[in-house]
């Protein structure tokens, strides 16, 4: 297996990176087998934490207020991570919330990966549950906090690592990075139209908005106003 790498975990709003948000960015960088840096960042996601998100995380709308601007770290991640793959447990689900906020924040953000949830499902089938959680069990990996960013990343890694130990001949190519595929295209603030509209309708139907208005993309307000008419209908006048 490679021996430089950085393995990533982030914490979100929610499950879908087209409409919820990143949270926390945490990593581990791993040089030559050997550990050589941490990233640890809570990101102000410019909304209302949902409460299943908070129970999970810890993580209340008072931390997160006090969080980090999300492009800006994610600059700063794309800068720590370098040149060097990505590793970490369903990898792909924190690549597409880094490269949706990379690509907003206008940065290139192309990368190999390395899947520990892939390579444990082919090896290790006889488990009941391959979730991050069941395998640090099974391997008595510590897990002080789970669900924080970078703690499951450090956990992560030393699943990599016990997995790594299971390596073969055989099975040499599932230790080897793929290329990470998400498309997304850079999205667009909303206009000055949909501002108003939005607006209009929220104060009409007396509706609380649990996301700062000024953050959304074109895409987000289109998609909030549209569920807004379906169920309370038009602002009449």
């Amino acid at each position: 297996m490679i021996d430089s790498y950085v393995v990533v975990d982030v914490e979100t709003t929610g499950l879908d990176p087209k409409k919820d948000r990143l949270l926390e960015i945490g990593a581990l960088k791993i040089l030559e087998g050997r550990p050589a840096g941490t990233f640890s960042k809570l990101i102000n996601p410019r909304c209302e934490i949902p409460e299943k998100v908070k129970n999970l995380t810890g993580i209340t709308n008072r931390m997160a207020s006090m969080g980090h601007p999300v492009s800006q770290t994610v600059l700063e991640f794309i800068e720590f991570a370098g040149n060097l793959p990505l590793a970490g447990h369903h990898v792909i689900f924190d690549y597409s919330f880094l490269k949706r906020a990379a690509v907003n924040a206008g940065a290139v953000f192309e990368k190999e990966g390395l899947d520990t949830l892939k390579i444990s499902r082919q090896l290790l089938p006889e488990l009941p549950s391959r979730s991050l959680e069941a395998l640090c069990a099974h391997y008595e990996i510590y897990m002080e906090h789970h669900h924080r960013a970078l703690d499951d990343a450090v956990a992560t890694a030393e699943l990599l690592h016990r997995l790594a130990e299971l390596e073969t001949s055989e099975n040499k190519a599932i230790f080897q990075p793929k290329p990470l595929l998400y498309r997304i295209k850079k999205e667009k603030s909303m206009t000055k139209h949909q501002k108003k509209y939005l607006i209009d309708l929220l104060k009409y139907h007396r509706i609380k908005l649990g996301i700062e208005i000024d953050s959304l993309t074109r895409n987000e307000a289109s998609r909030i106003t549209d569920e807004i008419l379906s169920e309370y209908g038009k602002a009449r006048r």
